[in-house]
């Protein structure tokens, strides 16, 4: 039991002497407070450079400042986003140009291919006698076929040019020849007619072989 006892003392001062580190008074709990609803309020203050407490007027001035500033840095996101959106924009104009010029002269590569088969053809159609010595039904054939394709040709942009009486323009008619006329309304105009020309989307895409009246 006196050991019992013993303990219940020795617990007993423990917490006596816990207790002395906490405040005793409401003036030390006040005290305390104080110090740190001192500290709060100096955080909020706004001061100068100085370190003096500004006033209305100083704190609205400085509020439109970091505002200024603040609108100054938006718009230099904004234009650099802007100008980065249009080089972009051009890029992709600019590739998209550069393919379609791609398929344009590929397409074109392959229309000067085919023109010898035309000419072919236009050879075989311009001997009258020999056309007319074989059977109607071959010709017929051999006409729709031709005309077939220059269908197709057509639908890609090629026309074929050189009559005639056409004037003798020398960015579309290469001229190996002369033939001279009395008629002054003939100058200058095709005689004959020894290759078709050929255009592709409004450019030569092969002149015309002609023959030219020369007054």
């Amino acid at each position: 039991m006196k050991d019992d006892k013993n303990k219940h003392q020795n617990n007993d001062i423990q917490l006596d002497d816990d207790l002395t580190t906490a405040p005793k008074t409401a003036s030390d709990i006040d005290s305390g407070d104080t110090e740190f609803d001192d500290l709060d309020a100096e955080e909020f203050v706004d001061t100068d450079e100085e370190g003096k407490e500004l006033g209305s007027s100083a704190k609205l001035k400085q509020l439109r400042e970091k505002l200024k500033v603040a609108i100054d840095e938006k718009l230099q996101y904004l234009t650099g986003w802007q100008k980065e959106k249009a080089e972009f924009i051009n890029i992709r104009r600019r590739d998209e140009e550069s393919k379609q010029e791609f398929y344009k002269f590929a397409a074109q590569g392959l229309l000067e291919e085919l023109l010898p088969v035309l000419d072919s053809f236009d050879m075989a159609m311009s001997n009258k006698d020999a056309w007319n010595a074989v059977s109607g039904e071959w010709r017929g054939g051999m006409e729709t076929i031709y005309n077939q394709f220059k269908g197709i040709l057509a639908k890609n942009g090629v026309e074929a040019f050189g009559e005639i009486g056409d004037p003798a323009d020398p960015a579309k008619f290469h001229m190996i020849g002369v033939d001279n006329t009395d008629d002054v309304k003939l100058d200058h105009t095709v005689s004959a007619v020894l290759q078709k020309g050929y255009m592709f989307k409004e450019k030569v895409l092969r002149p015309a072989m002609v023959r030219v009246f020369q007054h």
